[in-house]
């Protein structure tokens, strides 16, 4: 029972592949705290002091993580990798002649095609979360950094759309929303893996919404579709999504629906030290307007 269970929650690749592809060319108009998030891992370097010369960006996207890193770092050679093909497609588009130095990967985190040792740094932002095995993905962040090397990342927390699930989960006993890995999972997992003196904090955003379908077009526009393998197989039903609609309205305040995510910031080194980990915890409200007045004054030229 206990292994059906977990199936259900598994995430089908070939789908996310999929998923991606299609929302490539919306991806960016779309991804509001997906940016968010990004820029505020960005940040992190202040506290690490570290000035690496090659990095790799796993998930990357339309490249929007892998700009940033360039105004950063204006020297580093840069390998974004994605899995898919019209993200990365989409990236090489829009980045500059001038960044020379990037490559444009199509590759699984799994196996990602870098030699042993080869990476100051590997960045990830909101990749992890369409991961099923993150000890295999964490496996190969190791091989693939310099010893001394980090691994930043952003992931999403288990409360995630809390207020989505619930509401479906009024509805059917169907997978219709991600089951995200735990914050101590997540360092268990990189301590398991080698990777050393891994810091992590929370941070709860909630945005708010005029409606449910606001937020359920959004998150197609950003190919975040429900890929597990436990979903309906078949086309929902429109008085389906209208009784969970109706059961989100339960969560109405203020005269705005909030959707909320937990984002998990971590780092962890490649070193022969170990360390116990560390964790915070932060919540805030935002709604989508003042997100995407805050992201418009910084958004990378």
């Amino acid at each position: 029972m206990k292994d059906s269970i977990q199936n259900n929650y598994q995430l089908d690749s070939k789908s996310v592949r999929e998923a991606f592809n299609v929302a490539a060319t919306k991806y960016d108009d779309a991804a509001l705290l997906q940016q968010t998030v990004a820029d505020r891992l960005i940040e992190s370097f202040e506290h690490i002091k570290i000035k690496p010369k090659t990095i790799l960006e796993l998930g990357a996207g339309t490249g929007y993580g892998s700009r940033l890193l360039k105004q950063l770092f204006k020297k580093a050679q840069i390998y974004q990798v994605d899995i898919s093909v019209e993200m990365i497609k989409n990236s090489r588009t829009h980045t500059p002649r001038f960044f020379s130095n990037n490559h444009f990967l199509c590759a699984d985190a799994n196996k990602i095609p870098l030699v042993n040792n080869s990476v100051d740094c590997v960045f990830s932002s909101l990749m992890l979360q369409w991961c099923n095995d993150l000890d295999q993905v964490f496996s190969e962040i190791k091989r693939v950094l310099k010893p001394g090397g980090v691994f930043m990342f952003a992931s999403f927390g288990p409360d995630t759309l809390k207020e989505l699930r619930e509401s479906w989960r009024k509805v059917d006993n169907k997978v219709h929303v991600n089951a995200f890995v735990d914050m101590h999972d997540i360092g268990d997992s990189l301590m398991r893996n080698g990777m050393d003196a891994p810091v992590l904090s929370i941070e709860h955003i909630i945005l708010t919404y005029d409606g449910c379908k606001q937020l359920m077009r959004e998150l197609k526009n950003i190919g975040a579709h429900n890929v597990n393998n436990g979903r309906r197989k078949t086309l929902t039903g429109k008085q389906r999504l209208q009784k969970v609609m109706k059961h989100y309205e339960s969560y109405r305040k203020n005269n705005k629906l909030p959707a909320t995510y937990e984002v998990i910031y971590g780092h962890a080194w490649k070193s022969e030290t170990v360390k116990n980990i560390k964790t915070d915890t932060n919540i805030q409200t935002i709604s989508l307007a003042d997100l995407k007045k805050d992201l418009a004054s910084r958004k990378p030229k």
